[in-house]
């Protein structure tokens, strides 16, 4: 779809605003064009001696009058206009965040995420002056324009309106050779912008990473390149716009001198009287408005093609995972991988091989591996970020496919290694997955993550703000708090993604015995632990044991030690480790 095939069906949809404010740009257009007419005549009346005081006054009322009902049509058509193209701009945010939010990992890698805030913002805003603005200038201008020719030819005399416009052809000439070059170099400011929006976004980020290093230089020096990139483009783009101008002032010089030698003559000659060549004069000069909306016209609607072009591709982008489930009841019954393959896009190299295992309603699934094993892959695919590449993975009598994402996600509480914590209260970030959730709910989740002592510790409680990314919290408590908001969660699948890798010893078996009190009191709630740490699976029904993306042990806690291979090895190693760091 092209702006102007968006734009269009946007004025079809709500054409009511659009009509009602061309009704008043009409209505402006033919009071400006009665305007010079009418002063043409009181000249006229003037030096014929024709007009008195009295009549003066009231042809003189008559242009005050028209002066003000333009003012307040002007406000008015405004208003409408603007306002359906504010609506506009708000329906192409939605739709982007609408996508953006269904989007799966894969595409997030490929896009910035400064960028697409570039495209949130300075984009769409370019999108909706193209609607607005453009659309009221261009209507404006080009009626303007005709009834302003058609009272210079028809009401005035033909042969100076075809003088007064011999320059026109060559500034439409022009104009289009600057709006070719408006064009490209807004697309190139737009592009800088969100590669500049990308480097901020990454600072702020990683801001703690880059003072550590001492890389604080180096990062300005990149943002003062970028920035200086960044305002080339845009100046670059202000230079074609300012190109606009001259070009519409030294057509209206060329038309002025021929309207004034030509008209000259006329009046010379008894042809043409002084009132008609005044209100000629006044005319050209209203034909300043329609040249300059053109120009202003063309740097919108090159902006706004410029912008759509890189929002297109964002809002039509294929959705990573496909969300052609229609089954919208909670998953019940086991969770089974059979002959599962997957390798991430764009890798060939698999990163999970003929993966087979079940695990029981209300069962806990231990995952261990050394790192690279793909444990994480596993969890990922459970939580349908990715697609397996063969295999089925199913859940209770159905395919993990057959669900809907959104029914799935319902059903799932996940507490990834590094969880994410907005930028809001304890309190808030816990019973975020609950919004009714009461006080007393939000600390018993509190308690069982063994958070409740620290927050009570700091200065407002439940009530202390983390700061962006939980930020002022440690990277145990932040674990903490993800898991408490997963334990207020009524999901019938917990996952715990290497979530207790921030926590020490003590802590973790104390928030373990938790989840087995959390399993009794919620006998259908699977829990599914990824861990380094084999005492944090140890009391599992059932352990996988990963390497290079294979299956190489499973069983419980008891019969892998039997086995004498990784998992006891492993086993022994953090045994000592442990004890020696009790000592």
């Amino acid at each position: 779809m092209t702006l102007t095939s968006l734009i269009a069906l946007y004025v079809r949809q709500n054409w009511r605003p659009y009509l009602l404010a061309a009704l008043m740009l009409a209505a402006v257009s033919a009071l400006t064009v009665f305007i010079p007419r009418h002063v043409g005549r009181i000249v006229d009346g003037l030096a014929a001696g024709q007009l008195d005081n009295t009549a003066l006054l009231a042809q003189l009322g008559w242009l005050v009058l028209a002066g003000v009902l333009i003012y307040f049509l002007r406000v008015a058509w405004r208003l409408q206009l603007f306002a359906a193209s504010y609506r506009l701009g708000a329906e192409l945010r939605t739709r982007l965040y609408a996508r953006l939010c269904l989007q799966g990992p894969h595409f997030f890698h490929q896009r910035g995420t400064g960028d697409l805030m570039a495209q949130a913002t300075n984009d769409i805003d370019a999108v909706e002056m193209a609607s607005g603005e453009a659309m009221l200038a261009g209507f404006d201008g080009t009626l303007t324009l005709i009834l302003v020719v058609a009272m210079m030819t028809l009401g005035i005399d033909w042969r100076l309106a075809l003088v007064a416009l011999l320059p026109f052809p060559f500034m439409a000439f022009a104009f289009w050779r600057i709006s070719t070059h408006i064009h490209l170099a807004s697309k190139d400011s737009l592009e800088r912008f969100g590669k500049l929006n990308d480097h901020v976004q990454e600072t702020l980020t990683g801001v703690r990473t880059l003072r550590a290093l001492g890389l604080e230089e180096r990062s300005a020096a990149r943002f003062s390149e970028l920035a200086e990139n960044a305002a080339s483009a845009s100046l670059q783009a202000q230079r074609w716009e300012a190109a606009l101008e001259p070009t519409v002032g030294i057509t209206l010089i060329c038309a002025t001198v021929l309207t004034l030698g030509l008209g000259g003559t006329l009046v010379w000659h008894g042809v043409l009287t002084l009132g008609a060549l005044t209100a000629f004069s006044m005319y050209l000069g209203q034909l300043i408005w329609p040249m300059f909306a053109a120009g202003w016209v063309l740097s919108l609607i090159q902006r706004g093609r410029a912008a759509w072009e890189r929002l297109q591709p964002t809002l039509a982008a294929p959705l990573s995972i496909d969300d052609s489930g229609t089954r919208t009841q909670t998953p019940v019954g086991a969770l089974a991988f059979k002959d599962v393959s997957f390798s991430y896009p764009g890798h060939q190299a698999l990163a999970l091989s003929g993966i087979s295992f079940s695990v029981l309603a209300g069962h806990t699934l231990g995952i261990v591996g050394a790192t690279g094993a793909g444990k994480s892959s596993l969890v990922r695919l459970i939580l349908r970020q990715y697609a397996a590449n063969q295999g089925n993975i199913s859940w209770g009598a159905h395919g993990l496919a057959d669900y809907t994402l959104e029914t799935l996600h319902q059903s799932m509480s996940w507490v990834p290694q590094e969880p994410f914590l907005f930028s809001a209260t304890i309190a808030e970030n816990i019973g975020l997955v609950k919004p009714d959730a009461t006080r007393a709910e939000i600390e018993n989740a509190a308690r069982l993550a063994c958070i409740d002592e620290d927050i009570a510790r700091m200065p407002q409680g439940y009530d202390t703000p983390v700061g962006e990314k939980g930020i002022s919290l440690s990277g145990g408590q932040r674990q903490r708090v993800a898991i408490a908001r997963a334990m207020l969660a009524d999901a019938t699948l917990l996952l715990l993604d290497d979530a207790l890798s921030a926590v020490d010893t003590q802590t973790e078996t104390s928030i373990l015995q938790h989840l087995q009190e959390l399993r009794k009191s919620s006998p259908g709630r699977t829990t599914i632990i990824v861990s380094h740490r084999l005492s944090a699976v140890m009391d599992a029904e059932h352990i996988l044991v990963l390497k290079d993306g294979c299956i190489v042990e499973q069983g419980d806690h008891a019969s892998l030690l039997a086995l004498d291979a990784w998992y006891t090895s492993q086993w022994r190693y953090q045994q000592l480790q442990a004890s020696l760091d009790a000592d």
